[in-house]
């Protein structure tokens, strides 16, 4: 193994204990000080490849949101935009995670059609190389219509986004199939050009559930925001 690709692991190594820590409701004093004796050099440098920033940050996500709401006691209507994460010397809010690393920059509320030319220079210098649909089926928010917490490992990534994407369609779509209808999660609404537009869902039911809803009509049932922490897979 050479240096680079140990340095690596070691940093996806430290959002992986902080989540377990999280989950486990361990002191996670000494892990957020390993976080956060990073670099943002360190960061550009040595996660170097979408399955390293995924992995990272989609861990550094789902262990913040419970952190913040859990310890930090943030309001709901806070939480998102509050720079309150730690990370390398910097600091980050879960919007900064989600719409700025892992979405490239993609305005939160554009249904994922205009990228934001005025994000911050630290956010462009992370950004994931290609947006991945998959995400949204990865990053939990703390609701109840939230996909659970997992825990990515590099080397797995695909495989658990799949099977993460597999899992929460699978439990999230109804099939009318006499009216032609399925009903399924409003992310595919709220982020509607992430997974490619109306064609493009249909496309995901047939690589992922293998089901052919090319005929069609698409239907969102309405989540729920009621408050469901600690849900892990």
């Amino acid at each position: 193994m050479d240096e680079g690709h140990a340095r690596a692991k070691i940093i996806v190594g430290i959002s992986e204990q902080l989540l377990l820590a999280v989950k486990s409701d361990k002191d996670i004093a000494e892990i957020l000080k390993q976080i956060n004796a990073l670099s943002v050099e360190e960061l550009k440098v040595f996660l170097n490849n979408d399955k390293l920033k995924k992995t990272f940050w989609i861990n550094c996500y789902n262990a913040f949101f419970q952190i913040l709401r859990k310890v930090k006691k943030l309001a709901k209507n806070k939480i998102y935009k509050s720079r309150s994460i730690e990370i390398a010397g910097s600091f980050f809010s879960l919007d900064d995670i989600e719409h700025g690393i892992l979405r490239r920059n993609r305005f939160k509320r554009s249904l994922g059609l205009f990228t934001n030319p005025f994000a911050p220079s630290l956010l462009k210098e992370l950004v994931v190389d290609e947006l991945d649909y998959r995400i949204h089926f990865a990053l939990n928010c703390g609701a109840k219509s939230c996909p659970p917490i997992a825990f990515y490992k590099s080397d797995k990534i695909d495989e658990q986004l799949d099977l993460a994407t597999q899992s929460f369609l699978e439990g999230e779509s109804k099939f009318d199939d006499k009216n032609k209808v399925v009903y399924t999660t409003a992310l595919f609404k709220w982020y509607k050009f992430d997974f490619g537009g109306y064609k493009g869902v249909k496309e995901i039911y047939k690589d992922q559930l293998n089901r052919d809803i090319a005929g069609y009509s698409i239907k969102y049932n309405v989540y729920s925001w009621d408050e469901l922490l600690d849900n892990y897979s």
